[in-house]
């Protein structure tokens, strides 16, 4: 193919086909993409959110190869201008912390079904316990499960700006999608409104002066986590998995994520660990042993705990009060406690 037969959009199409490294969304919607010229040679200009020569690497690579597999004999005609710069850790280009918020803690998983949500609360809630002035903002827009776990179940109201007042329960600022649909309604939402509710949680609710914002991911890499990144500076993430090698694949992709954008990892959680039968001491290890902190040692981050399968904590979310409160003497209480205090450092 000729040089003078390409046409931008063309290239522009291609370029949607490529992800961005970590994530599921294509370098073009990302925002990567700043500039295309066709002329004599082809030339892509493009601005990366971090500081990480390996993405620039690898960006540089599949571009190439995507290119050279639609357009043969271009790919050395190809210029990539990458950009990546400066910035502070966590910070992309635009980010823009959230006024009275000091810090900003997401808790993420790769998959679904671990206890993220279970343990977000009641983390939330053990650092409310410590004095701290906590938020617990609920980014799984398609499937909230905060409100329920915290008690809360009345409509936000709005001050006289329009700011969302959030509800306070358990000694906690709290923003759901379970507070504005009822029961039985699904969250119907494409990209963009997913994008837009996601900005409205954080940017439009008057969280007051917090010390800590913790936020509640949905499992995977996608639009939201996307927008999050991207926008909000965040303090740390905080990884939640269970043992089996099914869920640490998954965890290692939400570590990787975090890690292409600079946001620090601050552990990684091992959920139902095992099962201990009422009046014996042996563990039951029903989704293995070992995932969580083997996957911790390898990347080289906090391991905070191990947790046991306690039917006690989901007995206490579908009540709508947090284990850490209505029972602080049992081991599963006082192992998220250790692991909310090893996050005190990073919060002063």
């Amino acid at each position: 193919m000729k040089q003078s037969s390409i046409t931008e959009q063309e290239v522009r199409t291609i370029l949607s086909t490529i992800p961005y490294p970590g994530f599921t969304r294509d370098i073009v919607s990302f925002g990567v993409v700043r500039g295309i010229t066709v002329g004599d040679e082809l030339i892509i200009q493009m601005v990366l959110s971090t500081n990480d020569t390996g993405v620039a690497s690898e960006l540089r690579n599949r571009v190439t190869q995507a290119l050279g597999a639609s357009f043969p004999g271009i790919s050395s005609k190809v210029l990539l201008d990458v950009q990546a710069p400066v910035q502070s850790p966590g910070q992309g280009p635009v980010s823009i912390p959230i006024p009275g918020v000091r810090h900003v803690i997401a808790v993420a998983s790769g998959k679904g079904g671990v206890g993220k949500s279970t343990l977000s609360v009641n983390l939330a809630a053990a650092l409310a316990s410590t004095g701290l002035n906590v938020g617990l903002c609920d980014c799984d827009l398609y499937g909230p499960s905060v409100a329920l776990m915290c008690g809360a179940s009345e409509r936000p109201s709005a001050d006289e700006q329009g700011m969302i007042i959030p509800p306070e329960h358990h000694g906690m600022k709290i923003m759901s999608m379970g507070l504005l649909l009822e029961s039985d309604s699904p969250a119907v939402l494409r990209g963009p409104m997913v994008t837009r509710y996601t900005q409205q949680f954080l940017r439009n609710v008057a969280w007051g002066e917090l010390d800590v914002l913790i936020l509640d991911l949905p499992p995977g890499t996608g639009d939201i986590q996307l927008t999050i990144v991207q926008t909000i500076p965040l303090t740390g993430a905080l990884i939640v998995t269970t043992p089996q090698e099914v869920a640490v694949i998954d965890a290692r992709k939400a570590v990787s994520m975090f890690q292409k954008t600079n946001v620090p990892i601050l552990g990684i959680l091992e959920n139902m660990a095992y099962f201990v039968v009422p009046g014996d001491t042996a563990r039951h290890e029903i989704f293995g042993s070992g995932g969580g902190i083997g996957e911790a040692t390898r990347l080289g981050v906090p391991f905070l705990g191990s947790l046991p399968l306690d039917p006690e904590l989901r007995i206490a979310s579908d009540s709508g009060v947090p284990l850490v409160l209505s029972h602080p003497e049992l081991p599963v209480s006082s192992l998220i406690q250790k692991a909310a205090e090893s996050l005190l450092p990073v919060l002063r």
